[in-house]
């Protein structure tokens, strides 16, 4: 393989593995509690949501600067690290130093870099603790600290970065509101131009105003619907594992949770990883039920995620039916949290949010972590506060059962043009339900995915994304007006924004400046607000380091990406993934005389 095309190996959080594969499972028979010994801080609701499980562990090489008294200072590493506290090794040659024992009040110097906790945990901490635990065979020693991490960060960092970040944010906005201001007064010298500006800096002001007013559904710890989760897999051998266990290994009834996996014809080692992983849950989970919980269905060739999501719809046994990607991780309260907004007996369908689990790996992984937030955290709650939400994304959505086996066979065999609608499954499945009940976005429900880390495979995949859009949304277009008028109006606008950009750019930028000879000031420093409008949005909810991303995404956005859009409007047929190399003949494979075989553990 040349070199261009080695892969790249995608940077990610290393979570120490607990000895129980579920944890966090309530366990039936009351043998053990579902309480971490290690998080002191679970009452604590005022955290945020990367530290809901502050005893969480992760592996990391650190250096730290130990001093106290009765000994003098010296260095140690650290090999893992939580919320609470963590675990440090000597150096090598050095030995545990004279009076150095349980219960000394200790000071830790360290410096976090990116993707060594969760993102928004970066930073210089200078804290306060005690030790635990000495193990002078090893040269190891566990640490407590007096305050969280987060705690502590909140009250050195967060609080100055949230101040300086909304006043930016509200100056930001009303330079914004200047220019449109501008726009209203010249309009009658270029009304297409100007009407697209103001259309524009109204569409995007109206979704951070209403993302702002957003608030998810508070859990009802007694709401706990029955819910089968689907998972849809082709070639993931390398994350299937960690998607089944992290399905499972939910906070929530065992008895009202089933599994079904589906494998649509996988070509790699697939297969083998979810039989291994099944077999290692059901050895280990004998309490829980899960020989009867989990169920495999494997396809003899590759039908397309809409058939194997197809698959678990017919199989589903519950009241809800929730699916997630082969290549998306939950939360433990992911589902939890998730059913809340199904309270409302007018909902039909639920999604929740989707972090970047492998945000740190390269710049391109960083620009969607920053897009992928304010995708979901303001984009997505500015549709839910109208229970209008356009997208249940595929990495974690949720619907009621009845409702989309009602729409089944019309979604099951959409055509667009006369040909098979191929992709763009998650989004058409919403369209069926939100057209006659309500969606909603659940913020607090929180899934990471695996996002691509090259330039190549990212924009097949963006291509894909846009078809599916443009034919979606002109889909819905013929009932969204039925819907609450504001919604209805944002609605159409955010349709005809997108379709008309890629002209308002080459006027601006290209026409303007050879015909007029005017430098395009005023077009560019109103796509620089709306960037930093993105990127100080970002700052203010997570805190972290990726905001000027935020930036940098807006101008690739311009450069490339906005450039797919006329492309997408010409190439309605194309019903290659992409990203999953449907372009080439696929390798057939004979499981039986069946379309699909099952299997359970």
């Amino acid at each position: 393989m040349a070199k261009k095309d080695a892969p790249i190996r995608d940077v990610m959080l290393v979570a120490k593995v607990d000895r129980r594969l579920l944890a966090h499972v309530p366990d039936p028979t009351k043998l053990r509690s579902g309480v971490d010994r290690r998080d002191n801080l679970q009452s604590d609701e005022s955290r945020p949501q990367y530290a809901r499980y502050a005893g969480q562990r992760y592996s990391i090489s650190l250096r730290v600067k130990i001093s106290g008294e009765g000994f003098a200072p010296f260095t140690a590493r650290c090999k893992d690290i939580s919320q609470t506290g963590m675990l440090l090794k000597m150096p090598k040659r050095a030995s545990v130093p004279q009076h150095f024992e349980k219960d000394n009040q200790i000071k830790l110097d360290f410096h976090l870099n990116e993707g060594m906790l969760q993102e928004g945990t970066e930073g210089h901490y200078r804290i306060k603790g005690h030790v635990v635990r000495v193990m002078d065979d090893q040269c190891h020693f566990a640490v407590q600290f007096d305050q969280a991490l987060y705690m502590t960060r909140k009250r050195t960092t967060d609080t100055l970065i949230f101040s300086v970040a909304a006043l930016f944010l509200f100056l930001v906005s009303l330079v914004i509101l200047l220019m449109r201001v501008e726009s209203v007064m010249f309009f009658s010298d270029r009304a297409l131009l100007y009407g697209y500006s103001i259309l524009t800096a109204a569409f995007l002001l109206s979704r951070y105003f209403f993302g702002m007013l957003y608030k998810p559904v508070p859990v009802d710890p007694d709401y706990t619907p029955s819910v089968t989760i689907v998972i849809p897999c082709f070639n993931e051998e390398k994350w299937i594992s960690r998607t089944i266990l992290s399905c499972i290994d939910q906070d929530y009834p065992p008895d009202k949770l089933d599994i079904v996996i589906v494998d649509d014809g996988s070509t790699d080692g697939s297969v083998e990883a979810i039989q291994n992983t099944v077999n290692d849950l059901c050895r280990e989970g004998a309490r829980y039920n899960l020989q009867n919980r989990i169920r495999v269905f494997l396809q003899r060739y590759n039908q397309g995620k809409r058939e194997a999501m197809a698959l678990g719809i017919r199989n589903a046994r519950t009241e809800l039916i929730a699916f997630v990607d082969s290549d998306s991780f939950l939360e433990p309260d992911a589902i939890r949290n998730l059913v809340q907004p199904m309270k409302d007996p007018r909902m039909g369908g639920v999604s929740g949010r989707t972090d970047v689990a492998n945000a740190y790996t390269n710049h391109l992984t960083k620009l969607q972590c920053v897009r992928y937030y304010i995708s979901f955290r303001m984009m997505k709650a500015a549709e839910a506060y109208f229970d209008s939400v356009m997208c249940l994304s595929g990495p974690l959505s949720c619907y009621r059962l009845d409702m989309v086996r009602e729409v089944y066979e019309k979604w099951l065999h959409q055509t667009f043009l006369g040909q098979k609608a191929t992709f763009g499954d998650d989004r058409s499945l919403t369209n069926f339900i939100v057209e006659h009940h309500r969606t909603y976005y659940q913020d607090t429900a929180i899934c990471s995915t695996i996002v691509p880390n090259r330039h190549k495979v990212f924009l097949r995949q963006q291509m894909r994304w846009k078809r599916s859009w443009l034919r979606e949304s002109l889909k819905a277009g013929k009932f969204i007006w039925k819907k609450e008028p504001m919604m209805s109006i944002f609605f159409y606008l955010g349709l005809l924004i997108p379709l008309i950009a890629p002209l308002i750019v080459l006027y601006n930028l290209v026409y303007v400046p050879l015909t007029m000879h005017i430098f395009p000031t005023t077009f560019l420093m109103g796509m620089l607000m709306m960037a930093l409008m993105m990127s100080f949005a970002q700052l203010i909810l997570k805190k972290s380091t990726l905001w000027l991303h935020g930036l940098l995404f807006c101008l690739y956005y311009e450069l490339v990406l906005l450039w797919q859009m006329p492309w997408a409007w010409i190439t309605f047929w194309v019903s290659d993934w992409g990203t999953r190399g449907t372009g080439k003949k696929k390798k057939q494979i004979k499981r039986g005389s069946s379309a699909a075989t099952a299997t359970n553990g």
